[in-house]
């Protein structure tokens, strides 16, 4: 009889572990994911994948707004103007938190206004040309376009982001003439781009990748530290002996700032499990991105990096946002 108890008493305390683990950091109710990007962009992909994991985990419905307009402000907005109740969450990239501060002179929000809690993914930029250009590598590339003074233009997907000041980065570093033609978007720049109206540019490889396994565009280098998992047979900036071409895109989770802190914390453990889930990671891939998963300190630190190596290049062009 004793045996029973003590066996009844041991799987009764198993199972109000197990209980207990998700209940940490269930919060009920509805929350709201608000996205600055395009509908059906890579930015909405991800948000979605997310929230369907992490509504599990917190026991919450979460609801995706989709608010483009002004590279995120829009949504940021919303977020700034909703209660610091963890209910309405940014879904934010590296250039809505990090860049936008720095080029609208009306915003009314600063990046201390926010409180980072996870950095979910992050993908470099490429460089990326249509077939119709001869060079296959960069010094060929660089050797093309002096040979065309004033006929060749660098495309970006989005004025005032990482993929404009690169472009303008390229033309200082190798004394180059090319007109930057930033568009409203990955899809308008990758449209211009196979039909041979812009013969080059700075990409977000999500978007990308697809062009580049069809032979329909070809990646001259990307920006990262280390070769792109999705992209191994392209060269890095760095390798090519120009490390000071070191950008990534990331895509991530803020709140509005005096969040409650035990709020925080369970909106972190809900993202942190989803990210390492299995599936979730295979969604990811196929999304063309790479996991990172990273929460504060770290994160917070980093958008500060960001902001300031994003500043010098900012004051450098003088650029500044118009809508």
């Amino acid at each position: 009889m004793l045996h029973r108890i003590r066996a009844l008493a041991l799987s009764t305390l198993a199972f109000l572990a197990l209980a207990a683990a998700p209940a940490r950091a269930q919060m009920g109710g509805t929350i709201k994911f608000y996205i600055g990007a395009a509908p059906g962009g890579p930015v909405e992909t991800y948000a979605r994948v997310l929230a369907d994991h992490m509504s599990r985990t917190l026991g919450a419905n979460i609801v995706i707004e989709v608010r483009p307009g002004a590279n995120g402000v829009v949504a940021a907005n919303v977020v700034q103007d909703a209660p610091a109740d963890g209910r309405s969450v940014w879904v934010a990239t590296q250039s809505m938190i990090e860049i936008n501060p720095l080029v609208y002179s009306d915003l009314r929000w600063k990046i201390d206004d926010f409180m980072p809690v996870i950095k979910g993914v992050e993908a470099p930029l490429a460089l990326v040309t249509n077939p119709e250009v001869p060079a296959k590598t960069l010094p060929e590339l660089i050797d093309w376009i002096r040979k065309n003074p004033g006929k060749l233009s660098m495309s970006s997907y989005s004025p005032g982001t990482p993929g404009h000041f690169l472009g303008v980065q390229m033309n200082e570093r190798f004394g180059l003439d090319l007109a930057q033609v930033p568009y409203k978007g990955s899809a308008p720049q990758i449209t211009d781009t196979l039909g041979g109206y812009s013969k080059l540019g700075f990409f977000q490889t999500a978007p990308v990748i697809p062009h580049l396994q069809a032979g329909a565009l070809r990646a001259i280098a990307v920006t990262s530290a280390r070769r792109f998992s999705p992209m191994p047979d392209t060269p890095t900036f760095t390798e090519l002996g120009y490390p000071d071409f070191l950008a990534t895109v990331w895509y991530g989770l803020l709140v509005k700032k005096g969040t409650p802190a035990d709020v925080v914390a369970k909106i972190a453990e809900a993202a942190k499990a989803a990210h390492a889930d299995k599936q979730v990671q295979v969604a990811f891939k196929a999304l063309g991105v790479d996991v990172v998963a990273v929460t504060e300190p770290n994160f917070g630190a980093s958008i500060r990096a960001g902001a300031e190596h994003w500043g010098r290049l900012v004051k450098a062009t003088g650029f500044k946002a118009t809508e």
